[in-house]
């Protein structure tokens, strides 16, 4: 195979290198080609067709329908590992031993407490901002309470943000639901796990005792597992070009949480529930609905199918459905909006209409299942994306600083008015 692809403008030949991935992957190195070309600049919207870094974090081939973690498949991670496991090795780039395990827990615990003046920030917001919103400003103002920078070649000063993080934002997350309900804020219990503190910080009453079941328990740790990267997606891209000025931890991670808000990205599980309530409140006839996705000439498109990466079925879609039908099923529940959650769901799963255009059911789709179930508010639905997103988006961040990548800086192609001469305001 030629190591080189050539590029023919106006006549003349230019050869630029191909590199080729760990899973045989190819791309053209272009950083050159404004110096050789003399200015020319390529044109890519959305960078679809860009790769804008090289990572060894996450694989994902939408083709075949593959994720995964450093060479682990999802599928093995989602059955076998913790929520922390698959954080570590996201971060560090290995599983951890039980000893390194244990210490990363006991080391996120101790950093877990949030300064009280935090709590006064959370208090001037009011009871109906969005706590996407919410959650942004409070991981950023973490930097205020922590005002040493990061010292991305100190292993130390790396290991002490990532656990000090890790720590609170489980925290800042619970506050924003506690804000919402009007329930008094908790710090947690170091004593439980990670994931069953964070269940107590978010659903626990002040006048009764809160034990999660073994069901909750497990969905919340395969959503956060399911969630935690996805390859250089809008808010973990914003991470690294926000974090390649060589701004801070925090306030990166702050910018992907603002870019995550987006409907098109987090924000997606949400319009999912938005619109099954949409569909419940016309009747709760969907296969009314199923009908309009199918004709061209509707506007109406489900939500929650399909996806703009996946072609074929979203891996970490087969992996949820199984959740939420036992998180259904343990707690009992019974609720309109779900039942035309599963209508939907059926019908898509068995139609060739469907079937034909790999128009399946994400992870989006199951996810805002789970959290309409556990009497999570929509408006949390994305804060919980980012809350099984911020190992990914550490690790993105932590690697593009070793790597030394340069600052971001995309071209443009000027497309406005040539030079002409300024006229007086009176002449115009």
């Amino acid at each position: 195979m030629s190591k080189t692809a050539v590029l023919e403008i106006e006549g003349k030949k230019y050869e630029f290198p191909l590199e080729v991935g760990s899973e045989k992957e190819l791309a053209i190195d272009i950083k050159q080609l404004r110096g050789a070309t003399n200015g020319v600049t390529t044109i890519d919207p959305g960078f679809k067709n860009t790769g804008s870094c090289k990572s060894a974090i996450t694989f994902l081939d939408g083709e075949q329908g593959i994720l995964r973690y450093r060479g682990y498949a999802i599928e093995d991670l989602a059955e076998k590992a913790s929520f922390l496991e698959v954080s570590y090795l996201l971060i560090f780039g290995e599983l951890p031993t039980k000893v390194q395990l244990d210490k990363f827990e006991q080391d996120i615990k101790d950093q877990s407490l949030v300064d009280e003046d935090v709590h006064k920030i959370l208090d001037a917001f009011p009871k109906n901002a969005h706590p996407m919103g919410v959650l942004s400003s409070l991981t950023s103002a973490l930097t205020a309470f922590n005002p040493k920078s990061v010292e991305y070649s100190s292993a130390d000063d790396m290991y002490k943000a990532i656990v000090m993080l890790m720590g609170k934002f489980p925290v800042l997350v619970s506050w924003c639901m506690r804000k919402m309900k009007g329930l008094p804020l908790d710090f947690g219990d170091v004593d439980l796990g990670y994931e069953e503190n964070f269940a107590m910080m978010m659903f626990k009453r002040p006048n009764k005792q809160y034990k999660a079941s073994k069901v909750v328990l497990d969905a919340l740790d395969k959503l956060l597992i399911l969630h935690a990267d996805h390859e250089q997606n809008c808010s973990t891209s914003t991470v690294r070009i926000v974090g390649s000025s060589h701004a801070g931890l925090f306030a990166s991670i702050s910018a992907g949480i603002s870019a995550l808000w987006g409907p098109l990205h987090g924000g997606a599980n949400q319009a999912v529930i938005e619109m099954l309530e949409a569909i419940k409140n016309d009747g709760g006839d969907y296969e009314k609905y199923i009908a309009k996705a199918k004709d061209k000439n509707d506007p109406f498109r489900l939500m929650g199918f399909g996806h703009r990466v996946y072609k074929n079925f979203d891996p970490r879609a087969k992996i949820i459905k199984v959740a939420a039908e036992q998180v259904l099923n343990d707690l009992g529940i019974e609720d309109p909006v779900l039942d035309v959650a599963k209508g939907l769901s059926d019908v898509a799963l068995n139609d060739e209409y469907f079937k034909s255009r790999n128009l399946y059911p994400n992870v989006d789709f199951y996810s805002g299942i789970i959290y309409r179930a556990l009497g999570i508010p929509v408006e949390m639905f994305t804060v919980l994306f980012a809350m099984g997103r911020l190992p990914g988006w550490i690790a993105q961040w932590k690697e593009m600083r070793e790597n030394k990548e340069p600052i971001g800086r995309p071209r443009q192609l000027y497309v406005g008015e040539p030079l002409r001469p300024y006229v007086s305001i009176e002449n115009r």
